[in-house]
Parts: structure tokens; sequence; C-alpha cells
């Protein structure tokens, strides 16, 4: 049979552009050797002839002529679509994206020799062959390779071929090869741009001069910066933006105060001239420091402003960053989360990802050195974190301090992690004033169609050192030589518009002397009241007497009800047997001699919470059904792996609750969960460590956010820190949550450290935490989670001390001391090895342990001193004190109670320590090793002194 007498009418027309060359090329090949080609595609060759490579057809017609071209025209087609490929991919290589230095590359890869074409060959072959929905001034396949050269290798250069999705590479590839990025911009828009970038570059030459050799890490050869952040803003608020939530390193950042957030200059320089003195942080002692408030830098402070555009009002936020850089991005993904969601119905929260917009600033040396980056990327398109796209822009100077780009990365670009992500890039040249401005709009409009992240590699150059004290050309000469020479962006762009007579000459030195005017005048309103000028810390109030009473007791009806609405699960849904069975008990719990287990305490204490009003996320390491299996928030049906959540659903909830099984992440995880915290501050928010030592992950969030932000900027935080702690044989890394690190931060009332022990102790804490997210005395909660405890029936609680209950700094054994006159030992200890004390006098209770009482310490900071001090007082002949744990004498709690316990000690009492001894690991590796240290601990716990 023939092609005609199968004749479909344009059997080819489903093939285009480069889909039709390589059609093209396959033919070629199948003319060579018939079974060279895919069987398929054969059938197609033999049934309906050659593709259509005729110029008619080409341009959408059929060519009724049938003057095909010949095959070596054919061989040209194909080669011409290779050219064009190659240039949208490899173009960025060639690009003119750096300011200072030219790319080392030739750009004969995308020459017209290397694919063996001549300029005449490119003249007759159709634009349709080479591109899709071309601009209409394109006539041939000669001005299609130079249209795409000059949208892919000038100041501008993309990279998105690893994006999988073809929708995405489809509308990225149109809105490059449209032309739209070329489109000139309004008069106005340039006069306004040149007038901001005049603003950036005067307020940091005032400051250099003015302030000679003070720190400001200025922005000077990434000045674009600010224009981007005013087109990200302008473009977002338009699009009904409410949040716009910034995060970025300290190069560049008194200048963002100034021009995005609108900080006073007069402000700013009051900073600068505080004497020595003034500016020195609180000493011991002072008054300061009984607030609770040290201060900060001022290239680590952010501000908030309000903006209006087009009728539109939203909040520009910068947030606090301290020098652990990257480290801020996960921080404000969750503040940017916190914005999009309405808590306050039952069920998981409303997301409107319309509603904010996180920007993150990152440095070339840190975007692919920092791990918490990775990390941060990683949350992007995760259920649990996804925040609709975060704007990454890396500020681009092309040097780490003094490290440069063959010692700090692996990589091509400093850009190249996010490859992995699926995240389209583009870098473009900081010289270039209106390129930055117009990806910054393709960014937003990228993001506001697919709702994922989008960065822009912003490529400069750092005119000074580091810091103004630094001299760069020590490190990099050559380099700097090059950069001295190099005229600004603000006097490229004025000779730019001077010179298409957009403004009128000089109108950019004009411009340059109001600026500096300006910064004069609002100078010398500062330097004038020198003498009048103090330091403004802006405190937080006055913390004084620990955490407000608070009444966490519930009806012994209202919690019997709330249990039963958690088990009436929907008609028809199966979970697992064993544990379908499990969670029935429950419903024994309120019988006469029934007990709340941990697992169940837990479960009561965030539905009443809920039913309270109050909204709850909680986030983690398999959080859904709990490491140790005692949670199961979220229930799977055996049959269909469907999952209902009960507290979405009961029907006494009257806030939202949310969990999320986190990735295998602390660093960004807590720093997200404090983020989404702060910025939500009538929200439970506890994030829990797959086993508690895990949380050294976590360290830089503990140090510098979660225990000293307050102190640092007044930011409250809430949060609450699950950690599984208990010395159960199971080795050096699945022990110890490292109490003592935490012990060793807390301070100024900074937050509380708990290590309970049983469930009603659990649900009451859990419960103030809630009640007291809004007031000032708010803090952190740390608690020291139980793992063997959770089935043990001696962490277990009756009905009535969560009714008629509350939580107790310091639980005393009703089993010793029962004659205040009989004891000379008092045993303080915390957590687990209280319980195994309590097993001991079970198993031995011929034993006379008269001459002992046994107290367990569960919150250890703030010290519970007045307890503590009374508890001691009630025994008339006590000799000693013994601070008892399990964890090593280097660990624990023991270097943080020693001393406070000294103070209270009555007279002529000795205090001294039971445990393990100095260690460098927390636990010992072999079972039987852990079982003797911790049967020894608890027998000389009850040998007597002689």
């Amino acid at each position: 049979m023939s092609s005609k007498e199968n004749n479909q009418e344009a059997p080819w027309q489903g093939f285009h552009g480069p889909n039709l060359g390589v059609v093209i090329e396959l033919y070629d090949e199948f003319l060579k050797d018939a079974n060279s080609v895919d069987p398929d595609l054969r059938e197609k060759f033999e049934l309906w002839g050659p593709p259509p490579t005729q110029i008619d057809s080409a341009k959408g017609s059929q060519n009724q002529s049938g003057n095909a071209l010949d095959p070596d025209m054919m061989t040209k087609v194909v080669s011409a679509v290779k050219l064009a490929d190659m240039i949208r991919a490899k173009g960025h290589l060639v690009s003119a994206i750096n300011p200072i230095l030219r790319s080392e590359l030739s750009d004969e890869f995308i020459s017209l020799e290397r694919f063996d074409l001549t300029k005449e060959d490119l003249l007759r072959i159709p634009v349709p062959l080479l591109m899709n929905h071309a601009p209409a001034h394109l006539r041939n396949g000669y001005e299609v390779i130079e249209h795409l050269k000059n949208q892919y290798t000038k100041t501008t250069a993309f990279e998105f071929e690893h994006v999988q999705d073809e929708e995405e590479r489809i509308w990225l590839r149109h809105a490059v090869e449209s032309g739209e990025l070329s489109e000139d911009l309004s008069t106005d828009k340039k006069k306004e741009l040149l007038k901001r970038l005049t603003e950036v570059e005067g307020f940091e030459k005032f400051i250099h001069r003015t302030f000679v050799g003070q720190k400001r890490f200025s922005i000077e050869g990434l000045d674009t910066l600010v224009p981007i952040l005013d087109e990200s803003i302008d473009q977002s608020i338009s699009k009904g933006t409410e949040n716009i939530l910034i995060g970025m390193a300290h190069r560049g950042r008194l200048n963002v105060l100034a021009h995005t957030l609108g900080k006073p200059y007069n402000m700013i320089f009051s900073e600068f001239l505080q004497a020595p003195k003034e500016n020195t942080a609180p000493t011991e002692g002072s008054e300061e420091l009984n607030y609770g408030w040290t201060g900060d830098v001022k290239y680590h402070l952010g501000a908030n402003r309000s903006v209006e555009k087009d009728q539109h009002s939203a909040t520009v936020t910068l947030a606090n960053n301290p020098s652990h850089l990257e480290f801020v991005s996960p921080i404000v993904e969750g503040f940017a989360r916190a914005a999009q969601e309405d808590r306050s119905e039952k069920g998981e929260p409303k997301q409107d990802v319309t509603k904010a917009l996180a920007i993150l600033i990152h440095g070339d040396a840190a975007f692919p050195g920092q791990g918490v980056v990775t990390e941060t990327l990683n949350l992007s398109r995760l259920n649990g974190y996804q925040i609709g796209g975060s704007l990454h822009i890396i500020a681009n100077n092309n040097i780490g301090y003094t490290t440069e780009i063959f010692d700090s990365r692996s990589t091509t670009y400093a850009s190249d992690p996010a490859k992995g992500f699926e995240i389209p890039i583009v870098h473009v040249n900081a010289d270039d004033a209106e390129a930055c401005v117009k990806v910054t709009k393709l960014a937003i409009e990228y993001r506001k169609r697919f709702k994922k992240d989008f960065l822009i590699d912003l490529i400069g150059y750092r005119r000074y050192g580091h810091n103004e004290g630094d001299e760069p050309a020590v490190t990099q000469p050559v380099l700097y030589n090059e950069i001295r020479k190099h005229p600004t962006v603000r006097e490229i762009y004025a000779r730019q518009l001077e010179g298409s007579q957009t403004v009128k000459a000089d109108y950019g030195n004009q411009l340059d002397q109001e600026q500096a005017k300006l910064l004069q005048e609002e100078y010398d309103q500062v330097s004038n009241k020198k003498s009048e000028n103090k330091q403004e810390l802006s405190p937080p109030d006055f913390i004084v007497n620990g955490l407000p009473k608070v009444k966490t007791q519930v009806e012994f009806d209202r919690l019997k009800s709330i249990n039963e609405q958690l088990l009436n699960w929907p008609e028809g849904f199966k979970p697992n047997q064993k544990l379908e069975k499990i969670l029935h008990r429950r419903l024994d719990a309120f019988s006469e001699n029934g007990s709340l287990d941990w697992g169940l305490g837990e479960y009561l204490a965030f539905a009443t919470i809920i039913a309270d009003g109050t909204p709850i996320r909680l986030t983690g390491q398999d959080t859904e059904r709990g490491t140790f299996a005692h949670r199961h928030a979220v229930l799977h049906d055996r049959e269909t792996n469907d999952t209902i959540t009960p507290l979405h659903e009961f029907e006494d909830g009257a806030a939202s609750f949310s969990i999320y099984n986190s990735p295998l992440s602390e660093q960004a995880a807590v720093g997200y969960e404090y983020g989404y915290n702060v910025f939500s501050p009538e929200t439970l928010v506890l994030w829990e460590a797959q086993f508690g030592d895990f949380s050294n992950g976590a360290q830089v969030m503990l140090d510098q956010w979660v225990s000293a932000a307050r102190a640092k900027w007044g930011q409250k935080s809430g949060l609450v820190l699950l950690l599984p702690h208990g010395y159960e044989g199971m080795g050096p890394e699945h022990s110890s949550a490292r109490l003592e690190r935490f012990l060793l931060m807390a301070a100024e009332n900074n937050w509380t450290i708990a290590n309970c022990t049983t469930a009603a102790q659990y649900f009451h804490i859990l419960r103030r935490q809630a009640a007291i997210l809004q007031k000032n005395a708010v803090r952190p909660l740390v608690i020291m989670t139980p793992k063997s405890l959770l089935r043990n029936k001696a962490a277990s609680s009756k009905p009535v001390e969560f009714t008629d209950g509350e939580f107790n700094p310091v639980l005393e054994h009703t089993t010793t001391g029962a004659d205040a006159e009989k004891v000379q030992r008092v045993a303080l200890c915390s957590g687990k090895i209280g319980v195994e004390m309590n097993d001991y006098l079970s198993k031995n209770k011929d034993e006379d342990t008269s001459w002992l009482h046994i107290a367990r310490v569960e919150e250890l900071y703030p010290f519970p001193r007045r307890t503590i001090r009374e508890l001691l007082q009630r025994f008339p002949n006590l000799q000693e004190v013994k601070w008892v744990q399990e964890e090593p004498k280097n660990m624990g709690a023991w270097t943080f109670m020693e001393s406070r316990i000294l103070e209270i000690l009555p007279e002529e009492v000795e205090l001294s320590y039971i445990g393990r001894t100095y260690r460098s690991s927390p636990a010992e590796g072999v079972s039987s090793a852990h079982k003797t240290e911790q049967s020894r601990i608890v027998n000389e716990t009850f040998t007597r002194k002689n």
C-alpha cells in the first residue's frame, strides 16, 4: 500500500520545530538503514513517506508543488535545530553575566561552523522548524538563531532544562523567547530605577566617608538587589500578597533596611554615632541584663514596614539574623506558612499561598557550602512545609570573605544545588539594572503560576573587603585592581539613559548631588544632638517570678466525653487489628480503677487545648505514629490505606490541628517551626525529635534563636521541643538528649526545661504552655520525654490527677520520707532514674528505707528554689543530699544543679553525687554494661552511710 493509498491529508501535522527536526534526522537514518529506527516509526515512514521538509509545509500549509528539500538541506535543518537547542541549554556558559570577569569558554560550541552551517543555509530554513510561536518580526532561521543568542547569551542567562515538567519548560521557554524580557521599560520606570540606584549608592558612599572603618557590610557591587526587592514587592502586592517576608545576610542589610524597609536615615546614623561605651552590651549585674536583654549589633537587626500599592496593602518583614547567615531561610519559610494559614476552625488549617511570599537572599559561598540550604530547598514541595514557592536570590559577589570560587565550591555556579530540586535559575549581570528588574517580574509570574521556588543568581562583585576594615587587595590584588577601575551600576545606567536621551545630560550627577545633600541634612540633625544620644534597647518586659499561675485541670465528664469522641471513627473504617484493640482500651481509662498512660495523656492534652480554641501544629520524624508507636494521631485503614485524624473531626474541636512527618532534617525543620511559632503566637507549635540527641543537628537554631532571640531582639517564642531521653541500653546515640546543653544556656528566664515522668505532669505542662502563649511571660519549653516509660504503669496517672491536679516542679515519692524525724538522706533526681528507684522499693519492701526520702525534679529550669528549700527544711536530722542521675557526671543536670542546691542547703548538710563518672561519650554501647551501671547507681542510692 502506498502512502497515497493510505492518505491522511497531513500525516506529519503534529510535528513542529525541534520535534520535526528529530523526525527528519531519523528519516535520513531510515533511508540508509531501515532497521536502524524504531519499528513503529519505520512503519510510519513506509506508510506516510518522508516528513514535510518543504518550505510551504513548514509554514503550516501542505505543499502542492512537491518541491521537497533535498537530503542535504534536510541535514541542514537538523543541524539548525541542534544549534538552537544548544543555545537554549548551554548558552549561559558564554553569557556576559559577570560584570568584572568574562567567560573563559569560547562561544565556538554555538557557532555556525561547529554545526556545519552558513548564514545562507539558515536564511533558507523556515522559522517554525526552529521555534514555535516565534515573535512576528523573525523571518527566517538566521534571524531565529540571532534572536536566541540575544536572549540566552547576553547579560541574562537561563537554566531550566533540568525542570522535568514539560508545561513548565514550555512556559519558561516562551517567556524567554517571546521577547517580553527585551521590551523597553517606560521612561518613568527608567527614571525611578536610576533614582533608586542613586539612593542605594549615595547611602553607602556617605557612610563610607563619614564613619571611616566602621563595619557596614556594604551592598556596593550588588546595588541592583534593592530594585529587585522593590519589583518583587510591587509585583506580589498587586497579586494580593499581604506579607512579604525577607531573610538575608549582613551584606547590604543596612541598605535594605533603609530603602526596602524604610528605616529612617537618621536612626541608622544615630546607631553609628553611639560612643563605644554606650554601644557595649550590658555587663553582668546591670539593669539591662536583669531585664533579659543584651541587644545585638545593628547589621543583625530586622524590621517591619507597611506598604500600599494600587489600593492593596501589605507588611514587609526583614527577619532578625545573626552571623549564622543561611540559617534564617527555614525560619522565614515558617513565617510564610503561618501567614498563609487560617487556623480558626477545626480540621487542617486552610492555606492560601497567595497571602505571603518568602524572599531568601543567600550568599554565593554559603548557598553551596551550608547544608541548611539544601535542607530548606527540600522543604519546598513537601505537604507540611510548602509555601507556594520562595523567591531565592543569590547575592553573588564571587568571593566568600577572602576565599575564592575554586576553594569554596565544586560546581560551575553557586546556584547549582538548586538544580536537584528542579528550580528554574536565572543568572543576571548586576550591572544591567533593567535586566534585573525584568527577570524579577518573570520570577514572580512563575511562582504565581506554578507555585514553586525560583532562583535569581545576581552576579556582581564586592567593591571593598568583607568588612570595611579589610584590605581585599592583600589576597585578591589582580581582581581588586579591576574592581577599582570599574564604574558603579549607577554611573553605567546614568550614562546609558543620557546617551539614549531618555534623560537630559548631567541628570545622573544632579540626582547624586541631591541625595548627598539629603543624607548630610539627616546626619546633621543627629550629630548636633550627639551628646543626648542614648542607645535605645527597647527591652522586653521584665520577667521576675517565672510563669504565671494558670488553671490546667479539666472536668472529669468533659475529659471522658472527649476521649469517647476521639474513638468514634467513621463507619467502615478499619485500622490495624492490634492497634484497634489497644486504642479501644482507652475507653476503660475513666473507669473506677482506670488510669491514663502517656499516649492518652498527650492525646487528651491536645484535644482539650484545641477545644479551648488554641490551634496546634506538631511535626517531627515519624511524629504521626510516634517513634515508639505511642501516639497514632493519624490512623490508616488496613484495607485501603485511607487515613483519618481524629483530632481534626472530634465534636468539641474549636481550632485547627496539623501534624506532619518531617523530612530527615533537624536544622531546617526546627528553624521552620520556630519561624511558624513566632509568626503565629496563638498557636501551640511542637517539634519532636526521633531521639532526643538528634536535636544536636539543630544546634545553631537552639543556640542563636530558641534560647537567645528574646535577649537579642525581643523576639518571643513559645515553641515546644519534645526530646526522648533516658538510658535504656540503646547506646551512645539513643540515650541522651544532651540535657546539659540546654541547662548551660539557661539564664534570664529564657526557656523552661522539664523532665516529666508521669502522664498527668505532661498533660498539665502542655496545657500550661498553651495558656501562656500570648502572654508576655511566654517562653520556649524543652521537655525531656520518655521512651520506656511510655508504656510503664509507673508513668500512668489516675483521672483525678487530670481533673484536680496541676504541674508540680518537684514530685516527692510517697513511699519514702513518711517519718520526717528519721530521714537522714534526701535523694534528688530527675527523669527515669527516679522510676527505677521506685522499682527497687517495690522489689525490696522488707528493707528499712525510713532514713531516705526521694524526690524528682520535674522542672529543672527555672530552678524550683523555694520548693526544694522547703522540702529540705522538713527534715530536722538531715545529714546529706545526694544528686542522683544516670547521665555521666560531666553531663546531665549535675553541673547545673550543684551550685544551686548548695545555695539553699541547710548548714552541716553535705551535698554529693551518685551516677556515672566523667565520660566523653554519653552512654555504654553494650547492654550488659549499661545494666551493671544502672544497678550500681540505684544500689548506691539505697546504701546507708556508715
